[in-house]
């Protein structure tokens, strides 16, 4: 844990993703959360539940912005179900060290900037190099209020 923030080492995973035009989180994260859904509840070739993970993984710019859902580990792209819908895409991460701010309550777009711009402002005091956009990390279910967490992930140059 650094000030205010922590450096993570995250693995390869399998998402399955959703981009669209949409720049900003409130643009995206009902439309892209449904379609993500759709997909995990049996909308897929085999008709076959896959079980929801957190966190819900959001990247926005001011190109577009995707929707991602990591799969369970059991699954890599060859033994996932085929999606429905052909604007859900099956894809592999590459591992990558990333800083990591934690903030509470229901993201928005407001509070989705201040985090990114405090945590761009750290690394920047501590010459750590950013190395990709800001990715927003949600872990709770809508109806749940209280104890809510939200993270804000910036790729980094890291040596262990």
């Amino acid at each position: 844990m650094e000030d205010g923030f922590e450096i993570r080492f995250y693995p390869r995973a399998t998402f399955a993703t959703i981009r669209s035009t949409g720049t900003n989180y409130k643009q995206v994260a009902s439309s892209g959360f449904r379609k993500l859904a759709d997909y995990i509840f049996g909308g897929n070739d085999q008709n076959k539940s896959i079980a929801m993970t957190a966190p819900v993984r959001m990247e926005m710019n001011e190109k577009g912005s995707s929707m991602s859902f990591v799969m369970p580990e059991k699954y890599d792209i060859s033994s996932l179900p085929k999606p429905k819908d052909a604007n859900v895409e099956i894809k592999q991460s590459e591992e990558v060290y990333a800083a990591v701010i934690t903030f509470g309550g229901y993201a928005n777009d407001e509070k989705i900037n201040n985090y990114t711009n405090k945590l761009v402002a750290l690394l920047q005091k501590k010459n750590i190099k950013i190395i990709g956009g800001f990715n927003f990390l949600g872990y709770n279910a809508p109806f749940q209020f209280l104890g809510r967490k939200n993270e804000i992930a910036i790729p980094i140059e890291w040596k262990e």
